[in-house]
């Protein structure tokens, strides 16, 4: 059976199992200053989050207004990224270039792409490199920055408000720990995203003409701190040192965000080895082995189904008895049925936030059953063979 008809079968007429391995819990997020870690920090505000299931591990003023600084760039870089054309030429806007601050070192008739300026935003944190890319992919700086909100309502980072793509101090512009976290959960899914946040050095080529430049990241977990994959650093006597990095180990990404932190590498690393003693992967796999589908005009009645994969979710051990299992089967399947097709599937989710869906397969194959032929449609079947028809 096609995947589309049963994915009709399971929409029209499912039969949902819901086997709940615990009772609900409160979600644990939104506490300002929530903290039973023990830990202590530097930072004004900060917040450690698990990227794949958004659980806050450590919080401290996580949803106050602050300056965010550079790493604002974040948002610049992405929405950059996602405007795609990365590598077509052109010529940087000499005005956008003329700004303050750290730098790529584009000049005026510098030609550039946009994965160039990508480079020249996330590593040397270059104001021009985010002010050309503002212009190039929006028409002017004012008209990124309304990109630059709708796309933080989109994300949820309900407290925060972009002025400028450089992260240079304005009026009106603000975000918080808590919303860093969120964008940054959101932008480590851009694979090109990832890969320049997380390099240590990069090339790129611009110029007039244009020649190749060795850029280098201004972040030094990325080599201090084993599993750090970015992500971007910041500064302004406002702001004071804000930082946002993510590590990954053993299975487990973290993101963590400190702004005004005068000890921000100590902070993160004090965050990341708390959060990856805390949380662990865990093998949530619910037991398939008693579920059944019965089958239409089959050889047999019903079949068994079976995981495509193990649910293995990254888990604190209080989380670990609040998860909760919904699966999705048919009422029933026709016969045609092969092992390995897809049947149904099983959700995760914990604290009503969905971790996983996992595909349920026919774990055996369904023949129709052969009927017998009627007399006068086996009379036609010998006429045909006698005629070879």
């Amino acid at each position: 059976m096609s995947l589309r008809k049963i994915t009709a079968v399971i929409t029209a007429a499912a039969a949902v199992l819901s086997l709940s391995l615990s009772a609900y819990a409160d979600n644990l997020t939104y506490h300002s200053g929530y903290d039973r870690t023990g830990l202590t920090v530097s930072a004004s505000a900060a917040v450690l989050i698990e990227a794949d299931t958004g659980t806050v591990l450590y919080a401290k003023n996580e949803k106050e207004h602050r300056s965010i600084a550079s790493t604002t760039k974040i948002m610049t870089a992405l929405l950059t990224l996602e405007a795609g054309e990365l590598d077509k030429r052109f010529t940087v806007d000499p005005i956008a270039i003329n700004v303050e601050g750290t730098s790529m070192g584009l000049k005026k008739g510098d030609t550039v792409t946009r994965r160039a300026l990508c480079v020249g935003m996330l590593l040397p944190s270059g104001n021009d490199a985010a002010n050309a890319a503002a212009v190039n992919v929006a028409g002017s700086m004012t008209a990124f920055a309304e990109m630059m909100n709708k796309k933080a309502a989109a994300l949820g980072m309900s407290d925060s408000r972009f002025v400028t793509p450089s992260g240079l101090d304005a009026d009106g512009q603000y975000s918080c720990a808590y919303d860093m976290a969120l964008l940054t959960r959101y932008a480590l899914k851009n694979e090109t995203f990832r890969e320049i946040c997380g390099s240590v050095k990069m090339q790129a080529e611009y110029g007039n003409p244009p020649y190749l430049r060795t850029l280098v990241n201004s972040n030094k977990l990325l080599y201090s701190y084993d599993g750090c994959v970015g992500v971007k650093t910041g500064f302004t006597d406002n702001a004071g040192r804000t930082l946002v990095s993510a590590a990954e180990r053993d299975g487990v990404t973290l993101i963590a965000v400190t702004l005004n932190a005068p000890d921000d590498w100590q902070d993160h690393t004090a965050m990341f080895d708390y959060g990856f003693e805390k949380v662990k992967v865990t093998d949530a796999s619910y037991d398939c082995s008693s579920l059944r589908v019965p089958v239409i005009g089959g050889e047999t009645d019903d079949i068994g189904v079976k995981a495509q994969y193990p649910a293995e979710l990254p888990l604190t051990d209080e989380q670990r008895s609040q998860v909760t299992v919904t699966v999705y089967l048919p009422k029933f399947l026709y016969a045609g049925v092969i092992a390995g097709d897809t049947v149904g599937e099983i959700r995760y989710e914990l604290y009503g936030t969905q971790l996983c869906n996992v595909p349920l397969l026919a774990a055996e194959s369904c023949a129709a059953e052969q009927q017998e032929l009627s007399f006068f449609a086996a009379c036609v079947k010998f006429i045909r063979n006698l005629l070879n028809l």
